[in-house]
């Protein structure tokens, strides 16, 4: 199940569970923990299912809450990322793309992780589509990199975040 809007994307797994047990341990308690049902013994899970169920509740593994890489729209697409005088990075999205939210994670960890040295922006293109026939963007996700208003570099797909912090290195160092 997902559930979606323009602020934010939740993603539900309803294979996990959390149980309200506690782990202790010396310096600190952990509140939750997380386990599969597929991996307990056939009467475990009932024995869970019965004696817990008001305690079981589905946990959220992808949340679209926090944006540390901001929108851009064709409006602000010359001034933000053509006029730029730091190098740029752009992911070109959809809002219905899977692996486009995988995405957002790692852009979402590199835009904090390069902050002042690139700025990090999100186009969505089914709203923003002359943007994306430009750069003949055919498929999602794609990033792209600029520096001084030129395409340097391109990922297409979803890549391990290492595959893109060497593609900035190399717009960063050239």
């Amino acid at each position: 199940m997902a559930i979606s809007s323009s602020s934010s994307s939740i993603c539900f797994n309803p294979t996990r569970f959390h149980t309200a047990r506690h782990i202790s341990s010396p310096s600190r308690l952990f509140p939750v923990t997380s386990f599969s049902p597929r991996s307990l013994r056939f009467s475990d899970r009932r024995s869970l299912l019965s004696s817990s169920a008001s305690r079981l509740r589905l946990s959220p593994l992808c949340v679209r809450d926090s944006r540390a890489a901001a929108e851009v729209t064709q409006r602000s697409w010359e001034d933000s990322v053509l006029k730029s005088e730091t190098p740029v990075l752009v992911e070109f999205y959809t809002s219905w793309c899977g692996p486009c939210r995988m995405v957002h994670r790692i852009i979402d960890e590199i835009a904090g992780d390069y902050a002042g040295k690139l700025n990090c922006y999100l186009l969505n293109a089914d709203n923003d589509l002359p943007v994306a026939e430009e750069y003949e963007i055919k498929a999602v996700p794609v990033v792209l990199l600029f520096k001084n208003g030129e395409k340097r570099e391109s990922i297409m797909g979803t890549m391990p975040k290492e595959f893109y912090i060497s593609a900035i290195e190399r717009v960063l160092n050239s």
